[in-house]
């Protein structure tokens, strides 16, 4: 079964808008795992709009699952993840002020850059996921930098999903195949929701981990969260065709 690690941005984010510690995301993160979540994602950005470093420091004796911190290698976070020690670090290569990630690395023009960073993070005992599209070349690419997984970027798929499932799922297909040619173990996030998973774990071979905020914290507001994370689940638990 794939596992499903929920992204609690969301819930830093409102609590922020108002300020005050209303909702928590320590409770959010307990919760979450009590109602089934195999793993805990956050995001801190150098703005610290959403999650902060200091909530990610108290997250950790609190995740009991897995921990999964994502965000752009800047000294800053290196420096975070390595005493925070997380199970896995996801790379990606946004921006600063960057709303949201929308692309995956170039892993040959930065080869060098992401060598050095995973190899920071590997000797530290910490997992490396690299945030990537479906070109083959940078899944290759997070082989030859050292990366035990890659991320594959979703939103291209979320996106073509409601008119053609079958032309939306096709590269991510591919992609996951060379992802084991390379030796590399298989995420993927972005704007997956219940409209699509189901069908797109079913057809992505070796899928170990999917990394879900945005979508499960809004179907929270309407269905509660341990009903929310039970659908959720129940769109991982299926025979893949």
């Amino acid at each position: 079964m794939t596992r499903l690690s929920v992204n609690i941005n969301k819930i830093a984010t409102l609590r922020n808008s108002r300020g005050g510690t209303m909702p928590s995301v320590t409770e959010a993160a307990i919760r979450c795992q009590l109602f089934g979540a195999e793993g805990i994602t956050v995001h801190p950005r150098p703005d610290e709009r959403h999650i902060r470093y200091a909530d990610t420091r108290e997250l950790r004796p609190l995740v009991t699952t897995e921990f999964n911190i994502e965000g752009y290698p800047d000294p800053k976070f290196i420096e975070l993840v390595l005493q925070v020690h997380p199970e896995q670090v996801t790379l990606v290569p946004d921006s600063p002020d960057a709303i949201t990630s929308n692309a995956g690395w170039d892993t040959i023009k930065n080869a060098a850059f992401l060598k050095e960073v995973a190899g920071k993070f590997k000797q530290g005992g910490i997992r490396v996921s690299l945030f990537v599209g479906t070109n083959i070349n940078m899944i290759e690419g997070a082989a030859l930098v050292g990366a035990d997984r890659v991320e594959l970027y979703t939103e291209p798929y979320a996106t073509e999903f409601p008119d053609n499932p079958e032309k939306a799922i096709r590269p991510f297909v591919l992609a996951a195949q060379a992802a084991e040619k390379y030796g590399l173990g298989l995420n993927a996030g972005h704007d997956l929701s219940l409209e699509n998973l189901r069908y797109f774990d079913q057809h992505i071979p070796n899928l170990l981990e999917v990394s879900i905020g945005h979508a499960l914290i809004a179907d929270a507001l309407y269905l509660g969260l341990e009903e929310t994370i039970k659908r959720y689940r129940e769109c991982l638990k299926k025979d893949k065709g």
